[in-house]
């Protein structure tokens, strides 16, 4: 990508202690359009600001868009890294692919996004606690009223420092409210694809669940009422199934359920492991509530690359309370798991399979960062 030769001072930098999610930014993005008579435009990295579109952008009008949402972690040995970013390209180009955006190439994103982390590489907080999010994003910008695939489009992406989702040495439990009357995604949907339709129409059921004494929302589906999501995050359940056998699972990808980069990273760790059986699986929540009444079950919590790994305490259904003794279990689990992604996250671990799951932010070998200038990397463009 091309660097704008007119960038500003940079701005100073946070203290890592009083991050909050989503508010701070870095110094530049990263813009790269399209046009269905052109293709695409070599990418740009630029100042961050403000971006401007017509008034007509099938975006704003249509939700033409998605996004998606990953992090560059500084080590202990001061490397800079991605994790398993490969996963979010690949999801990216899916949700492309469904919401009718132009295809591309999912490397050559990648090493743009490396790119601008690598130009903002102060911004990656000098923290184990906190890392740098990275929010590519994909719009329609073709300016017009038709409900048609948009001839125009342009992919931005932003990032910014974030601190850690629970305070240093804490691990909270949460408390959810299931109500079947709120449906976040069906089969047939888009329920599996991060677009930003998906997200704006959760936003009150989480205010109803605020009213109610809720921090999140368990999401069921279907007559059977069955489990899918907690908030914005994977469902995981460790359990003791009807065979007396130890087991964890997470409801399958079946068109509704997200596949979360740290779903997949929880299951992988958890079959390399081999100590307990690991499924995928539907459950009700006549199911979860016989396993809790018979005191099978051990474990709930939810995944994501906010929080790795977040308990959950408590249930509200059909205005009664129900306790889950994930807390009272350790939770040894859930433990087990964000410790383990935080020592492949920042200090480089390698699972017990082999595979290196974080990537350099810089192509090629692992870089120290400062030691290795913006102009001395070249990457190709689109």
């Amino acid at each position: 990508p091309t660097q704008d030769p007119s960038f500003l001072l940079p701005l100073p930098k946070p203290d890592p202690a009083t991050l909050v999610f989503g508010k701070q930014f870095s110094d530049h993005m990263l813009t790269i359009n399209w046009s269905a008579a052109d293709g695409w435009e070599t990418p740009h990295i630029k100042p961050f600001q403000n971006l401007s579109l017509h008034p007509a952008s099938s975006a704003l009008h249509y939700s033409i868009e998605l996004f998606e949402g990953m992090k560059a972690f500084r080590g202990e040995d001061n490397h800079i890294r991605l994790f398993r970013p490969m996963l979010n390209m690949e999801r990216m180009l899916r949700s492309a692919d469904r919401s009718s955006l132009p295809l591309f190439d999912k490397e050559e994103l990648l090493k743009c996004i490396k790119k601008l982390v690598e130009v903002d590489q102060e911004w990656v907080p000098f923290s184990q606690d906190a890392s740098l999010y990275i929010r590519p994003t994909f719009i329609g910008t073709e300016p017009s009223l038709g409900v048609s695939p948009t001839t125009q489009a342009m992919i931005f992406v932003i990032v910014g420092p974030v601190g850690p989702y629970f305070a240093t040495g804490s691990f909270n439990p949460i408390s959810l409210l299931a109500d079947p009357s709120f449906v976040r995604a069906w089969k047939g949907g888009v329920g599996a694809y991060k677009m930003g339709g998906n997200y704006g129409p959760t936003i009150a059921v989480q205010s109803e669940a605020v009213k109610r004494g809720c921090q999140q929302v368990l999401w069921l589906y279907g007559e059977q009422e069955e489990i899918t999501e907690v908030g914005t995050m994977n469902l995981f359940i460790y359990w003791t199934n009807e065979k007396g056998e130890k087991e964890l699972f997470t409801p399958p990808l079946d068109g509704i359920i997200l596949p979360g980069v740290t779903r997949q990273s929880l299951l992988d760790l958890a079959r390399t492991w081999g100590e307990f059986k690991v499924t995928e699986r539907t459950m009700s929540m006549k199911e979860l509530l016989g396993a809790l009444d018979a005191g099978r079950i051990l474990e709930v919590f939810g995944a994501g690359t906010a929080c790795v790994v977040c308990p959950v305490g408590s249930l509200l259904y059909r205005e009664e309370s129900y306790q889950i003794p994930t807390m009272q279990n350790g939770p040894d689990l859930a433990k087990r798991f964000h410790k383990e992604l935080t020592d492949i996250q920042v200090r480089a671990r390698i699972m017990q399979d082999g595979n290196r799951p974080c990537r350099s932010a810089a192509s090629g070998a692992l870089w120290r960062p400062r030691e290795r200038p913006f102009y001395n990397l070249a990457l190709n463009t689109f």
